[in-house]
């Protein structure tokens, strides 16, 4: 078995370029730092980096095993982190996933609930927004955006959540604005919008596909950072822009919800959960109260 300590200090040495900033950045000295990645390669016998100038770069080989012992390392911090739990007399720790508004939305009341309900049980938080690397942990309840028929992960069972249908939001003083009744996303095909998928991600592919179907591609003007961002552009007159309903939940106050007419564009919400752990009365009560979050927030 590799040293983790050792996996961890190469892939510092990887990460910052040299031997020098990787003890800088870990608290040792460059010779045990120098003599830690010296006896990796014992270990692994393979050639892991290579001088260039005064600083240090991965081989090919090298950059394989920095980037596949991520995982590895990510799961052993998790299982110290257990450990520390059960020393602590914790019964235990669950990593929820979710994207950007349901954590605006839905997070902080869960989380409320079970720290009076299961306070002997960390809950640790991750945004689901990230991928790859940026991912750092694995959830074991993650709630996510996709589309119908999509694969369910290996050892994972999926609960269906909530059909979140896309609507316009536009300034007060927007001649839609006071429309009562449903109105076709065509009938905006001449204002100006505003971005809010900064990451190109499904979101921006249902919106694209929306306005192929509705005969018209849409000026954009702005693109904000995130939803939140995009609503305040709206609320200062800056277009309009196009939402699910779970993004709208704290509108500005000249902000305006026009729905829109059917066939209206939606967005599956649905949550995943670690087939080992789904028996626990922590996880059952925290999918409990995402069912009860993703009823209230269902059209009626």
């Amino acid at each position: 078995m590799l040293d983790a300590q050792r996996l961890a200090t190469f892939r510092s040495v990887v990460a910052t370029g040299s031997v020098q900033a990787a003890a800088d950045q870990l608290r040792l000295t460059p010779s045990a730092v120098s003599q830690q990645v010296a006896a990796l390669q014992r270990e692994t016998g393979l050639t892991l980096i290579e001088r260039v100038g005064r600083g240090v770069r991965p081989t090919p080989t090298g950059m394989t095993l920095a980037i596949a012992s991520g995982d590895a390392l990510r799961s052993l911090t998790r299982l110290g982190a257990l450990v520390r739990d059960l020393r602590e007399g914790k019964t235990g720790h669950l990593v929820l996933g979710h994207f950007a508004s349901v954590g605006q939305v839905w997070m902080p009341g869960i989380v409320a609930r079970m720290r009076r309900e299961y306070p002997d049980v960390m809950i640790e938080l991750v945004l689901n927004d990230l991928v790859g690397e940026a991912l750092q942990t694995k959830p074991d309840i993650d709630v996510r955006i996709g589309a119908v028929g999509e694969a369910t992960p290996y050892g994972f069972g999926r609960i269906d959540l909530l059909n979140d249908p896309f609507v316009m939001v536009v300034h007060k003083s927007h001649a839609l604005a006071r429309r009562r009744k449903p109105v076709a996303l065509a009938d905006f095909r001449d204002d100006e919008f505003v971005a809010n998928d900064v990451a190109e991600g499904l979101v921006g592919r249902i919106q694209a596909l929306a306005f192929a179907a509705a005969g018209y591609s849409p000026r954009y003007i702005v693109q904000a950072s995130d939803h939140r961002m995009a609503l305040e552009f709206v609320a200062r007159g800056i277009g309009v822009t196009f939402l699910p309903v779970l993004a709208t939940a704290d509108l500005p106050p000249d902000t305006r919800v026009v729905r829109l007419a059917e066939p209206a564009p939606h967005r599956e919400i649905y949550v995943l959960i670690r087939n080992a752990i789904g028996g626990t009365p922590a996880a059952r009560r925290v999918i409990e109260l995402l069912q009860r979050y993703a009823a209230g927030a269902a059209p009626h």
